[in-house]
Parts: C-alpha cells; structure tokens; sequence
C-alpha cells in the first residue's frame, strides 16, 4: 500500500508539473517591463513570451501580437520553444505510460511489467522535469545580466515575469513526481526498503554458551 500511494503521489504531483509546463509555454510572461529610473509611465506594460508579446493598457485593454518569423527570434528563445514543447511531448508519453504502469488500474495484468512501465514513466517525467528548467534558468539569467548592465538603455531592460516562477515550480513537481513514481515502482521480488535478516545471529547466540561449558 505504501508503494501505491507513492506511485499516485508522485503521478499527481508530475501531472500538476505538467499542467504548470504547459502554461509556461503558452503564457507571454517570461519578461515584463522593469520600471527604474525615471522610466515611471506605467500607462503601459509590455509582456513578451515565447509566442507572442503582449501590451496591457491601463484601460485594462489587452493587445497581443504573434511573432512575425521564426528566424528573426533571438537563439535563446527559439532553444526555449524547442525544449518545453519537447518536454510537454515526453509528459504526454509519461503520463500514459504512468496510467497504465501504477498498482491500482488493470490496463497490464501482469505485475513485472507494470512496474517497468511505471520505472519508465517516472524517469521521462523527471527529463521533462530537467528539460523546463533549463530555458527557464537561462532566460532568467539573460534577463538579470541585460537589467545590470550599463550598456543597455532603460527602455529594454527586462524584469522576471510570473511564467518564470510558475516554471521553477512546475519543474520542481516534475522532478519530485518522477523520482517519486520511479521509487515506488519496484518490480516484483525486489524490496523498495533494504531488510536486514537476524536469522544468522541466532546460532551463533545458541553457540556462545556451548562453548563457555566446553572451557568449564
């Protein structure tokens, strides 16, 4: 039972992962316009994402225009499109794999194989996992180096938008899920916990004083 409730902790816990990857490639917020100096006009706030990018007016108007070509993007955002639309297609093959290798569903009748599936599963959630933190981290160390760097005018300086944090966080679930779904998914005859046997310390308690009579 420990197992199985390990295994659906960790599927839950990857699916919410991959709910969160999924708004972090759809949402324009991975930077938002930083507001220093005198730069203090907040009529407008630009959002850029890996999509498109956005401006909110403070109407509450909301004008949102899709990148005109894919060539014209900068290197990191196009590595940064490549890598979580690759790690929402690994999610989707892990969450099946997942659904049909935890304890509690009948799809795999047999358990050996079940438990691989499961193993398997966990293991492609945590690369998923892996694969969203890396545009997330690197995006957010282009954006602190440009905001202190002297050279770059005010009006391009950048500041972390809210998808940036929502990754960290939906990568961290990946990362606890999968490692969790592939602890509690051992196969068949193998322990998820080391035992320790004391059948070898009883003879040699049951020898001890047989030999302190032999010396008597």
């Amino acid at each position: 039972m420990a197992t199985t409730g390990m295994q659906l902790f960790g599927l839950v816990l990857s699916i919410m992962g991959w709910v969160g990857g999924f708004l972090v490639c759809t949402l324009p917020m991975w930077r938002v316009t930083a507001f220093i100096g005198n730069n203090i006009v907040t009529a407008q706030i630009t959002w850029e994402g890996l999509w498109m990018n956005c401006i909110w007016q403070s109407t509450g108007e909301i004008q949102c225009k899709v990148y005109d070509s894919l060539l014209a993007l900068p290197s990191d955002m196009k590595a940064a499109r490549g890598l979580t639309v690759l790690a929402l297609l690994i999610c989707t093959l892990a969450l099946t794999l997942g659904v049909l290798g935890v304890k509690c569903t009948q799809c795999v009748g047999l358990p050996s194989p079940k438990a691989r599936l499961a193993r398997v599963s966990g293991v492609l959630f945590f690369i998923a996992g892996f694969l969203i933190l890396i545009p997330v981290c690197w995006t957010a160390h282009s954006i602190i180096r440009d905001f202190y760097d002297p050279y770059v005018a005010a009006p391009h300086k950048r500041e972390l938008g809210p998808a940036l944090y929502l990754g960290w966080g939906g990568s961290a679930l990946l990362l606890i899920g999968g490692s969790l779904l592939y602890a509690g998914s051992n196969p068949p005859g193998i322990p998820s916990s080391p035992t320790f046997s004391s059948g070898e310390s009883s003879p040699r308690r049951a020898g001890g004083p047989a030999q302190v009579k032999g010396y008597v």
